[in-house]
């Protein structure tokens, strides 16, 4: 089956499901209106948005292509193509809170006009059991160049961005995010992560984001937590919660023994210890929580859904254009990767609406080659997705080509 065609192009499509008044509102807000001459801001948005679809490798290739498709850029809402010292100068000088105000109302525009979106997606290693919300709180690092980004220094030798992210395991999409050098510590970041949470929530992050006076902070707000315990962490055992049974190693009430700790978490703690498999090794692991009703395996499986969450950095890492930048600048690498992030949504959401049964990656290598056609989004989707059904059997070949044989 052949893809229909469509009056648009596929990122004409993209690009629709973004609001038309919202870039032009967000554009006066933040003062971008007005250093914009030749090149809007809407068609800021729509050329880095290209970059990431299309894997652009450098200013020249976002450029040359746009030129190239100058007439149906033009289509898009009156896009026009930029220069190359254009869109390194708009990059530079404008304000990137205007591409995160305008990644995070997109999202929530969609959401509040499909409610259910997200949903349909099943992330295999979510505990099917727990009904309440839960959040995996985690960061990734972004490399940069080092001798030419000096306001990102995380290392003698190396420079660093860092997102820190609370994603929703139940739709799989952002639900706050911190994008900033890589030089802070990630239980800095803790506080205004997870300021979000409501009571009855779960919140699950490894140790790296563990402050024993925002714990008690958040269990005060009546939010569970799962983390795992530092290797440090000086304590007493209370009492037995109950026995060890299978890769259960124990499940204990602790008390902090260090006075500063202690006084950070004037409560006690749970503490499950368990064998835990991990790359086909079983390795003996502490988690410690603030509930006391669920099972000791379910704590387990708690922690071990915190793996989404890298699941989401590697497919934003490993399609989108998050490993070579457009500029050095502080302002333009935010761009970029707010930019990145609109995109994962406007895919996700195509892939909402076409009923995509395959993976993130393969939609998007899919529409990545087919950018500038003129066919209907979805049909493509149905044409080239993923194959139904076993291959039909051939008996003998209609042509062969056998070379030095002679009938």
């Amino acid at each position: 089956m052949k893809p229909a065609k469509h009056k648009y192009t596929v990122l004409n499509q993209i690009c629709q499901h973004i609001p038309p008044y919202l870039v032009l509102t967000l554009a006066k807000e933040y003062g971008i209106d007005k250093q914009a001459r030749s090149f809007s801001p809407w068609s800021h948005v729509v050329a880095l948005l290209h970059s990431h679809l299309a894997h652009s490798l450098s200013l020249n290739d976002v450029a040359d292509t746009l030129r190239n498709h100058g007439g149906a850029l033009s289509s898009i809402r009156g896009a026009t193509p930029p220069s190359r010292n254009g869109l390194s100068h708009a990059s530079r000088i404008r304000d990137p809170r205007m591409a995160e105000a305008l990644f995070w109302q997109v999202l929530s525009h969609i959401q509040s006009k499909y409610p259910n979106f997200g949903h349909g997606h099943k992330y295999s290693g979510l505990p099917r059991r727990f009904k309440r919300a839960i959040y995996a709180v985690d960061s990734t690092t972004i490399q940069l160049v080092a001798n030419c980004m000096d306001w990102a220094k995380h290392r003698r030798r190396k420079a660093a961005a860092k997102c820190h992210m609370q994603l929703n395991l139940q739709t799989f999409l952002p639900q706050f995010a911190i994008v900033k050098e890589a030089s802070t510590g990630d239980s800095k970041e803790a506080y205004s992560l997870c300021a979000n949470l409501k009571s009855g929530e779960i919140a699950v992050f490894d140790k790296a984001y563990v402050d024993f006076r925002h714990l008690y902070s958040l269990d005060k707000r009546g939010v569970f937590w799962v983390t795992r315990a530092k290797d440090n962490m000086k304590y007493r055992i209370e009492k037995e919660f109950s026995s060890p049974k299978g890769n259960i190693l124990g499940d204990h009430m602790i008390e902090l023994k260090m006075l500063k700790t202690y006084e950070s978490y004037p409560q006690q703690l749970r503490m499950v210890t368990a064998n835990v498999e991990v790359n086909g090794i079983k390795k003996t692991m502490s988690f410690i929580t603030n509930n006391a009703n669920w099972a000791p395996s379910s704590i387990c499986d708690l922690y071990k859904c915190r793996w989404g969450i890298e699941v989401f950095f590697k497919q934003i890492k490993q399609t989108l254009q998050l490993s070579d930048f457009l500029g050095h600048s502080r302002n333009a690498i935010l761009w970029q990767i707010w930019t990145a992030l609109l995109a994962y949504v406007l895919i996700r959401f195509v892939s909402f609406l076409g009923q995509w049964k395959g993976s993130f990656r393969r939609l998007f290598t899919l529409l990545r080659g087919v950018l500038f056609s003129r066919l209907d989004a979805f049909s493509v989707m149905d044409a080239c997705g993923t194959a139904r059904g076993s291959p039909r059997m051939i008996g003998s070949p209609h042509q062969a080509f056998l070379p030095g044989f002679q009938l």
